[in-house]
């Protein structure tokens, strides 16, 4: 069911609101307002990955991008540190015939889950790592 919730802005945010939405790329100004106050409390709650407490129960995706070098996978599903729901290896996309992706589902401590993170940071032929945390959910399932 929905609601109505309003507020007040001063006058040269009102003006650029709907630029600040379209160039986020939504068509919904409800969805935008909505997704932009779920991402401020997360990190105001919880923070991003590096400075999370190191005990907090943390889930998300961890997106490997590495150059394909001698048949290389990262192997990120052979940890003891972090639960690793799924695993997906992909190679050979776009226009580079040597880029690998990885994605690899986990759920750990966040000083667990920033380890592994900072250990494929310093793995040879990586190129970028991200850390993507699922929306914090105070209760329901899937």
């Amino acid at each position: 069911m929905s609601r109505i919730i309003s507020f007040s802005a001063d006058k040269e945010f009102a003006e650029s609101f709907e630029s600040l939405i379209e160039k986020s790329g939504y068509q919904n100004r409800s969805r935008f307002l909505r997704d932009a106050s779920m991402y401020f409390a997360e990190i105001q709650q919880r923070g991003d990955l590096m400075n999370m407490d190191d005990g907090h129960i943390v889930e998300g995706h961890l997106v490997v991008h590495y150059q394909e070098k001698s048949e290389q996978k990262l192997m990120v599903s052979r940890t003891d540190s972090v639960e690793v729901a799924a695993y997906h290896h992909s190679s050979r996309l776009g226009h580079s015939c040597h880029l690998c992706v990885d994605v690899v589902h986990v759920r750990g401590t966040a000083s667990h889950v920033r380890a592994v993170y900072e250990q494929l940071q310093n793995t040879p032929h990586v190129d970028k790592v991200s850390f993507i945390s699922a929306p914090m959910k105070e209760e329901g399932c899937c």
